[in-house]
């Protein structure tokens, strides 16, 4: 987990990736890097087909995330919902994998008692309150979802206002796929707020492609760009408080 913080993938789609690489295999990449791939599935009227649907299962299975299809009407409060049961989610898997290793491999959290569960749960909800958030969203813009673009922008908008209690960092990058002369484009660097997205949806011009695995790939690429930064200033950080004797 690294330095305290959660890093998450939120990939906002309607359909399937007809393009690239494979999205289910690029997931698992990014779970191995520590990264929660969580997949939104957004639908008119009519309901997705069932390819669409298992491949955004399968995105968030193989991501270690959470999954849901959802009417572009109720997107707000899903967003909110995935980002947050993301989070207690990877955290219940870390404290589990903590107290494996202090009870033993065989010990699971359902073994313990009732009141030491909840103990633990404890834990994982002020864990969850305290720790960094840093939430990467990919945004599909495929030509399908020109008409639900400006309901994916209040719902974000809607996520940075519910996180704001929190006492943890909330941290925002915004990327839509496919990108204009690359596989994805930034819309928005890292913020702690999103409510600087204003209009910026209806600039976008909508692509008939679906980059899906491709669009996650550049995505992994931003956060390890962006560890690497950090690296460098903590060190450079250390060198100036050894040099001033600290």
């Amino acid at each position: 987990m690294g330095k305290g913080s959660l890093r998450q993938i939120l990939l906002i789609t309607d359909g399937c990736s007809n393009q690239g690489e494979d999205p289910v295999a690029i997931a698992a990449l990014a779970k191995e890097q520590g990264i929660t791939v969580n997949v939104i599935g957004v639908v008119d009227n009519s309901p997705m087909n069932e390819q669409g649907v298992q491949e955004i299962e399968s995105i968030a299975m193989a991501g270690g995330g959470v999954s849901q299809i959802v009417y572009a009407q109720q997107l707000a409060k899903t967003v909110q919902m995935v980002t947050r049961k993301a989070m207690t989610q990877t955290l219940y898997g870390v404290v589990n994998r903590e107290l494996q290793q202090i009870l033993g491999k065989e010990q699971e959290m359902e073994d313990l008692s009732p009141e030491k569960r909840g103990q633990v749960m404890e834990v994982v909800d002020e864990l969850g309150e305290t720790i960094d958030l840093n939430v990467l969203i990919l945004v599909d813009t495929s030509a399908s979802m020109k008409n639900k673009l400006p309901m994916v922008q209040d719902a974000l908008t809607d996520l940075s206002i519910s996180l704001t209690s929190r006492m943890g960092d909330n941290r925002f990058s915004l990327y839509s796929f496919p990108g204009k002369r690359k596989d994805i484009d930034r819309l928005l660097d890292w913020t702690p707020k999103l409510d600087s997205l204003t209009g910026i949806f209806h600039k976008l011009s909508s692509g008939g492609i679906t980059p899906t695995g491709p669009a996650l790939q550049v995505a992994l690429q931003r956060f390890e760009k962006t560890n690497s930064r950090r690296s460098l200033i903590s060190s450079g950080e250390d060198e100036l408080l050894e040099d001033s004797g600290m």
